[in-house]
C-alpha cells in the first residue's frame, strides 16, 4: 500500500528555541487512516501538521508525498486550531473558497457540509457574528469542501461543548468513511482518541505510536 505521506528521521528546529520541536520522527500515513496525535501544548503537534501539509520545511530528514510528489491543493485539507476565516466573506463564501482556488476533483457541496455540521442558518453571516465554536465548525467545513485525500485537524473539538463535539466527531467520521479520506487529528479529547484506529504521542519532540 502506497503512503499518502512519509516522514523519515525528520528533525525540526526553530531559531531561538532551546530544544528542537521534532527529533528523529518517522511514520507513514495511509489511505483511510484514522490517527489521533496527542501531546501536551508545545509538544510539536502543530509542527507535525504543518510539515504534513507542506506549510513548513524540515530542518533535517525527509518528508515525502509518494502519491503526488508534493502536497497538492485540494488533496490535503487543514482545519487550523484558530479558525482563520476571511472576515469580509460570509460563512458560505468561506467554505466555498477552497473550491475556487484548488483543482479539487471531488468537490463537496458547501451548503450540505454546513447543514451536516448544524450551521445552515449561519450561511449568510460574517465571521464576526459567530461564536468561537461556530467559527471552528465553519473552518472544518472549509477543510472538508474539496473532499481531500487527507484531512488534518488541529483540536477540532477544542471550543465545543461536549454534546456538539460528539455530533461533530460523528459527522467527521461518517464523512471520512464515505469519502475514503484519511484523518489526522491533533487532540486532547478522549472522545476523539477513542474514535481513531492509530494513536500517536509526542513528548519533547519524540513521536511514538501506541499499540491499539
Amino acid at each position: 500500500m502506497t503512503a499518502i505521506v512519509h516522514f523519515e528521521h525528520v528533525r525540526k528546529d526553530y531559531r531561538g528555541a532551546s530544544a528542537p520541536a521534532l527529533v528523529d520522527v518517522t511514520f507513514d500515513i495511509f489511505e483511510h487512516d484514522r490517527i489521533a496525535l496527542m501531546g501536551r501544548s508545545g509538544s510539536g503537534k502543530s509542527t507535525v501538521l504543518n510539515l504534513i501539509a507542506g506549510l513548513d520545511e524540515a530542518t533535517a530528514g525527509e518528508v515525502r508525498w509518494p502519491l503526488y510528489g508534493h502536497p497538492i491543493a485540494g488533496d490535503i485539507g487543514l482545519a487550523f486550531q484558530s479558525p482563520s476565516l476571511i472576515p469580509w466573506l460570509t460563512v458560505e463564501e468561506n467554505v466555498r473558497l477552497p473550491l475556487l482556488i484548488s483543482t479539487a476533483t471531488r468537490p463537496g457541496d458547501p451548503l450540505d457540509l454546513l447543514a451536516q455540521l448544524g450551521l445552515s442558518e449561519l450561511s449568510s453571516k460574517l465571521p464576526a457574528e459567530l461564536s468561537g465554536g461556530q467559527a471552528q465548525r465553519v473552518a472544518l467545513a472549509r477543510a472538508m469542501a474539496t473532499t481531500p485525500r487527507l484531512l488534518l485537524a488541529d483540536e477540532p473539538s477544542g471550543q465545543l461543548d461536549h454534546e456538539t463535539a460528539d455530533q461533530v466527531l460523528d459527522v467527521l467520521d461518517r464523512w471520512a468513511d464515505g469519502s475514503g479520506t484519511a484523518l489526522v487529528i491533533a487532540t486532547h479529547d478522549p472522545a476523539v482518541v477513542g474514535s481513531t484506529q492509530r494513536r500517536w504521542t509526542l513528548d519533547h519532540g519524540h513521536l511514538a505510536e501506541i499499540p491499539a
